[in-house]
């Protein structure tokens, strides 16, 4: 019954629609007072021991250079950069929608926020050029999720911290996977927009002059992925103080270089990222004790043992596992599920052989995509409250980008060398 009970009160508590730490904390709660013989006090303990891990602290540094760089001039330099490499194909906008979650995708770390500021930067522009505003939403939600891929990914390091893997690993391990969805991603917005009759968003294509002006332009917010990938490969600093310098960096550029950051609103700053971290910190302490139920009762070893038995082939686990995920990716926000479910199944993937990278990789994919799925879908339920969309029309218009990206996951779950080539290469085997 101990193992039982605090899942059903878990469930119930979903369904009722209360916070997931809530959920969390109050399951994991049933299980210290249900008689299993372990003191209350060791639940206040796991609850606090959390807030102790010094790789946790990259989440507040990275969440607040997001929003440091978003105030700083930075995401305009970089939208006006994309519009000069792709602007002048058909469906323009919506490829720079693309390609600007990528290149900003570096520097926020957050799909939830890059999907916020584009609904409220791109979606408006581009539904005054013509395109449906329906369409716009689409893309924009859907090219959030290079965001949670590529570095620095709060997905990937909260993985990281759970399956206890390198998040300098990780990060690297994230830059092809996010490269193939943008460009998966570039030709069914191309497709789609000529079937449409999307226009270009500018007449001619820019002069190489052009280009380069807007890469100077924009240079300074480009280094930060670079300054944040080569000094955690050369050891200079942990990706825990990469984090701390990204910020830093950024107030640089936002007061100094390009002067674009009144000072007055870095106490704004600070108080909107100090919101956010509370918000996936406390999910993280309830999950950290929820953490201790499934250890004590060894569900992790008896999961692995169950679905052994299935089958001893990697990629049908894989197969099993994604499906799995899909399936709760649909009624679980991605983090919590990303949370609760990385102790149960990594236990499973290492005694397959499967590199917990690669691993760590596929399932923050797949949690992500499911952003942009009903009934629970963050990255939708956002852009569509910001741009005043339905459900049902996102839903029709993303079709053919949630394809485009159920392509980009089977080939990077079954194609392990997308994954882990880069980082064996920078890194080692």
């Amino acid at each position: 019954m101990t193992e039982i009970l605090p899942f059903l009160v878990l469930g119930i508590l979903m369904v009722l629609n209360a916070p997931v730490a809530y959920c969390l904390a109050i399951g994991a709660l049933v299980f210290f007072m249900g008689g299993a013989g372990v003191p209350v006090q060791t639940y206040v303990q796991r609850l606090v021991s959390a807030t102790e891990s010094f790789p946790l602290l990259a989440i507040p540094f990275f969440i607040l250079a997001g929003v440091v760089m978003n105030e700083a001039g930075i995401t305009g330099r970089i939208m006006k950069l994309a519009d000069t490499m792709v602007g002048h194909m058909i469906g323009g906008l919506a490829r720079v929608n693309v390609l600007l979650s990528t290149l900003m995708g570096g520097m926020s770390g957050s799909a939830n926020a890059d999907a916020a500021m584009q609904s409220t930067v791109l979606v408006p522009e581009m539904t005054a050029r013509g395109y449906d505003k329906a369409f716009s939403a689409a893309v924009t939600a859907f090219s959030a999720i290079i965001t949670a891929i590529i570095p620095p990914s709060i997905g990937l390091i909260l993985y990281g911290f759970l399956a206890d893997v390198s998040i300098g690993r990780l990060f690297v391990a994230g830059l092809v996977p996010g490269a193939l969805i943008c460009g998966l991603l570039l030709v069914a917005v191309g497709r789609i927009s000529r079937a449409e009759g999307y226009p270009p968003s500018r007449d001619v294509p820019a002069s190489w002059a052009e280009r380069g002006r807007a890469t100077l332009d924009a240079g300074w917010g480009l280094l930060i992925p670079v300054g944040i990938l080569g000094g955690i490969r050369f050891g200079w600093y942990t990706p825990t103080e990469a984090g701390a310098i990204a910020v830093c960096y950024a107030l640089f550029i936002g007061l100094v270089v390009y002067r674009a950051l009144p000072i007055r609103r870095i106490p704004a700053m600070f108080t909107e990222a100090a919101i956010a971290t509370a918000v996936i910190m406390l999910i993280i302490c309830a999950a950290q004790a929820f953490g201790f139920f499934l250890s004590w009762e060894r569900l992790p070893s008896k999961l692995a043992d169950a679905m052994l038995m299935l089958s001893q082939n990697p990629y049908m686990i894989l197969l099993l596992i994604n499906l799995l995920l899909v399936v709760v990716g649909m009624i679980l926000e991605g983090g919590a599920a990303l949370i609760i479910l990385t102790p149960l199944f990594v236990p499973v993937i290492t005694k397959l052989g499967i590199d917990p990278v690669h691993f760590g990789v596929v399932m923050v994919l797949n949690l992500t995509i499911a952003g942009v799925t009903p009934p629970v879908g963050t990255l939708m339920y956002t852009t569509c409250s910001i741009t005043g969309v339905s459900v049902g029309d996102f839903t029709k218009k993303g079709l053919p980008l949630f394809a485009a990206m159920m392509v980009a996951l089977v080939l990077v779950t079954f194609v392990p060398f997308i994954t882990l080539f880069l980082p064996d290469l920078v890194f080692g085997s």
